[in-house]
């Protein structure tokens, strides 16, 4: 008795790794991001700050003291 035998099929091609040049705009996006984000929860009504009044410190409460930055 024979079985039919599967053939592989072909993987199609990875092609080429992705250049540094074009991953280098998207990196500095997100790196840029992260440090807004990082002054928001860290240092904003704090020293440094860029608006007045508590609505950023109400709205990044938790993530500073999950983070471990003081705040009271």
């Amino acid at each position: 008795m024979t079985y039919p035998v599967a053939t592989p099929a072909l993987s199609p091609s990875t092609g080429a790794p992705i250049p540094i040049r074009d991953l280098l705009p998207w990196a500095v996006f997100f790196g840029v991001l992260m440090l807004v984000l990082l002054y928001f929860v860290g240092t904003e009504q704090g020293a440094l700050t860029v608006f007045s009044g508590e609505s950023v410190h109400e709205w990044v409460h938790d993530g500073r003291h999950l983070l471990g930055f003081p705040c009271h």
